[in-house]
């Protein structure tokens, strides 16, 4: 004999019947007839093959095994009355995780500020930043480990990610505090890679647009110093061994509270910040709605 033969709506009329101990009341709460509330009892008593209520003309009493059913009711009506909460609360974006993957310039310079919004409108969704290099973001995206992912330069279809420009980067000179960059005016790109000059290491999107601004203007860079992390350069601009030309989402990375910042007369390039996910899967809602606030209001550099 199966008795697990039974639904939540069962439980739901054995329930209001216990509470009631009256067909008519119990048929009222949950919309239904007296008579159809009374055929629903009776086939689950003999699906069971157990008697759940004592009935006579003026009452309705739940038997030992009522009272038994009742109370695994009780337990299985609220467990499927919190996992359905819990899930529309996923579909609203109100629970749930998301992960973004970004470079640490972006991170730094654009995340904050986004990120705020977000959690103040969705305080109970998980995040997670992965601070990565720009192959390492496509990757982490492509392989499903991060929902969206905030790179630089355009991401090509053979990757199976869509890409959203946001915003355009714009290069500044970074000098230390009244030294190479005294004067408060735009600087030439050979003005300033005829100082001593700390650049990024090749292999970067910084230094490929660095080496790509050098060669327009028909100089070859030679830097000074060469670094692979932002902080680096950063500290050694700050120790005035040199001056760098940065991305300005670098700055909060950099640490620029005390440094030079001055714009470039010539530069003629700029980093595109985008946004990148998967092609032709569907978003979870936190990140679909982690995307709608990004769409929905011009991004903001850090100064």
């Amino acid at each position: 004999m199966n008795r697990t033969n039974f639904d939540l709506t069962d439980c739901r009329a054995v329930l209001a019947l216990a509470h009631a101990r009256s067909f008519r009341l119990a048929a009222e709460i949950l919309g239904v007839s007296p008579s159809a509330l009374s055929r629903q009892v009776t086939g689950l008593e003999a699906r069971l093959s157990a008697r759940l209520f004592d009935r006579d003309t003026r009452n309705v009493t739940p038997t030992e095994e009522g009272r038994a059913f009742t109370e695994l009711a009780e337990r299985l009506v609220n467990t499927a009355e919190g996992g359905a909460a819990d899930f529309t609360a996923f579909l609203e974006a109100r629970r749930g995780r998301l992960t973004i993957a970004g470079l640490p310039s972006v991170t730094a310079g654009l995340l904050p500020e986004l990120l705020e919004r977000f959690a103040s409108a969705h305080p109970f969704v998980d995040l997670r930043i992965l601070d990565a290099l720009s192959d390492t973001v496509v990757a982490s995206v492509a392989r499903g480990e991060a929902d969206l992912g905030f790179t630089a330069g355009t991401v090509g279809t053979r990757d199976q990610l869509s890409f959203q420009a946001l915003l355009d980067d714009q290069f500044v000179a970074v000098g230390p505090p009244g030294g190479l960059l005294a004067e408060d005016r735009p600087y030439t790109l050979a003005e300033l890679i005829r100082m001593p000059f700390i650049a990024m290491a090749p292999g970067t999107s910084v230094r490929e647009l660095l080496d790509g601004a050098c060669a327009r203007i028909g100089q070859q860079l030679e830097p000074r110093f060469e670094v692979s992390h932002l902080a680096t350069a950063g500290a050694l601009v700050a120790q005035g061994l040199g001056v760098s030309a940065l991305p300005r989402l670098t700055l909060p990375v950099v640490g620029s509270r005390d440094l030079l910042i001055r714009p470039i007369a010539d530069f003629g390039a700029s980093r595109r910040i985008g946004l990148v996910w998967r092609s032709g899967r569907t978003l979870s809602p936190p990140a679909r709605a982690f995307l709608r606030l990004v769409r929905s209001a011009p991004l903001q550099l850090a100064s």
